[in-house]
């Protein structure tokens, strides 16, 4: 691949797209947990400036790359029907390694309230959007003309999703880190046998949307997380009154209202 300026202005969008992931918390669009449920016009500006700059820098990528749907994958396949099909397939794995994942880490299935069903939803697809154009298509996409094998690709642009995400810094479950460094891979190879998004990104949002529903939030500790010393010190001192502490198999656990 020759550093021409489309080239160069195409990987300086994914760059940003790759920041812009890193800080998504900060805009309220981090992978939905307690913090994004918090109502208000300043918490929506946020966050849809989120969606809007991630959004605008794939279709920043798509009109400067010259081959944008077979180089970068963003389009929905070479055959739209086995696309759908695969993506369905894939999605159907999720919704289920969602269910037992909240199963094992919580010990039960905790729904989050109805409230927060539109904020889950929008952040479900605009989230998987964002992700599956800049790391399954645009990144991968990049390695793979840049004469990459395909599994080397495939793998590199799940780590780089992976330390996008910062699933991997202190505080946070390693459970919910090797589920999405698995579908990160399980995404990558859905693209380059497909060549198009449009598989992983129907899996991806189905998969982000069942684990919302299994676990009340994307299942990340939250600043809300105690141990369970806390919550007895919390207990013994009222502090702690109308919340409860959720069982998790993870360090510690949350706080969440007494329904």
């Amino acid at each position: 691949m020759t550093l021409d300026f489309a080239n160069l202005m195409t990987m300086a969008a994914l760059g940003l797209l790759i920041v812009l992931r890193v800080d998504a918390r900060r805009f309220g669009a981090a992978d939905f947990d307690d913090e994004t449920a918090v109502e208000g016009w300043r918490v929506w500006a946020r966050r849809l400036t989120w969606y809007g700059l991630g959004i605008l820098l794939v279709f920043a990528a798509y009109f400067v790359f010259p081959r944008p749907e077979t180089v970068l994958h963003l389009r929905l396949g070479d055959d739209r029907v086995f696309a759908l099909m695969a993506g369905l397939t894939l999605a159907i794995l999720g919704v289920g390694a969602a269910v037992l994942y909240a199963l094992w880490r919580f010990r039960e299935i905790n729904l989050p309230e109805a409230r927060v069903y539109p904020v889950g939803l929008l952040n479900s697809v605009a989230t998987a959007f964002i992700d599956e154009a800049a790391f399954r298509g645009i990144l991968l996409g990049l390695l793979l003309v840049s004469s990459w094998p395909p599994l080397y690709a495939i793998a590199f642009q799940a780590v780089v999703y992976a330390l996008a995400t910062r699933l991997g810094g202190a505080g946070r479950p390693h459970s919910l880190l090797i589920l999405w460094l698995v579908g990160g891979l399980l995404t990558g190879l859905l693209t380059y046998l497909t060549g198009g998004i449009g598989a992983a990104l129907l899996a991806h949002a189905l998969t982000r949307f069942a684990i919302f529903v299994a676990t009340g939030h994307a299942g990340q500790i939250t600043p809300s997380a105690v141990s369970e010393e806390e919550a007895h010190e919390l207990a013994e001192t009222g502090a702690g009154d109308g919340l409860d502490v959720v069982p998790d198999r993870e360090p510690g656990g949350y706080l969440r209202p007494i329904e």
